[in-house]
């Protein structure tokens, strides 16, 4: 006969979240068994669930040199940049959403501008043509790849939406009524883009690297957007401001408040556009 204790020693070992299921193989931390449904990859054998979700809430995120949560690719670039190339697509192929109908409906014109304020940030989707659509998201591209990494994803895509508010709202400052300007439909992600111009400026500056050839860049462009036609040298302006301060303020932060001085100013610089938007609608 076999004893109770004896057989007790003899049974398989079972795993503590699921008793039905044998598991032969025990956790390198607290050496219980655990089943290959709970079983978690180490650097050295496994770990079961409840020691991997410790380690995971005592290690911290590693972060950038300005403080945003480390990131392996430029996801946010690519979102906005299928965002883009997307509603571009709407605009060419789908019957009924023309390019000019969408562009009526979503661009940015001072004259509608305070009965429809999502006009601000919707024209910053839009695009005239191909050359237009394609300069700006190979531009998006370039430096999103750089800067997306080194920000973090949500200062990133703050500056890159501020930048296109603020070239809206230079635009609608810039335009007076009775006058062509306010009627001028724009649209494009220009504002957007002129704002990550300064923010790679300020990270460079920032990390005492040379900043001849963005500042070549910037240049370049900014004489196209004054010579050219058709181009909104307002909403350039504006991104170019705006995304510049946004940028300073996530640079520059100290260092034991980077998250709380990035918030607070965030939100400063939505709550000051927004005001010169209202203030300018109620001038008019």
């Amino acid at each position: 006969m076999t004893s109770k204790n004896s057989f007790a020693q003899q049974a398989p070992p079972v795993c503590p979240r699921h008793p039905d299921t044998v598991a032969y193989v025990r956790c390198q931390r607290c050496d219980r068994p655990t089943c290959p449904a709970c079983q978690v990859p180490s650097s050295v054998g496994v770990h079961c669930v409840d020691c991997a979700r410790r380690s995971q809430a005592g290690h911290r995120q590693p972060r950038t040199l300005l403080g945003g949560n480390m990131v392996s690719d430029a996801l946010v670039t690519k979102i906005l940049i299928g965002l883009c190339v997307i509603v571009y697509a709407l605009q060419i192929l789908v019957p009924g959403l023309a390019a000019q109908s969408l562009e009526l409906r979503l661009g940015f014109m001072p004259v509608v501008a305070a009965q429809e304020p999502w006009r601000f940030l919707t024209t910053a989707f839009l695009h005239a043509d191909y050359m237009h659509i394609g300069f700006n998201m190979l531009t998006l591209w370039v430096l999103g790849r750089t800067l997306e990494p080194l920000l973090g994803r949500w200062r990133f895509t703050s500056i890159y939406l501020l930048s296109a508010l603020g070239g809206s709202t230079m635009i609608y400052w810039l335009s007076w009524p009775g006058t062509e300007s306010w009627l001028t439909l724009t649209v494009g992600a220009s504002g957007a883009v002129f704002g990550l111009f300064s923010a790679m400026f300020i990270v460079q500056r920032r990390f005492g690297r040379d900043t001849s050839g963005i500042m070549a860049l910037v240049g370049i462009n900014a004489v196209v957007s004054v010579l050219g036609a058709n181009i909104s040298w307002q909403g350039h302006l504006g991104g170019l401001l705006v995304g510049g301060i946004v940028s300073a303020i996530y640079a520059w932060a100290p260092r034991g408040k980077r998250k709380a001085v990035g918030i607070v100013g965030t939100i400063v610089v939505v709550i000051a556009l927004v005001a010169l938007n209202l203030l300018r609608a109620f001038l008019v």
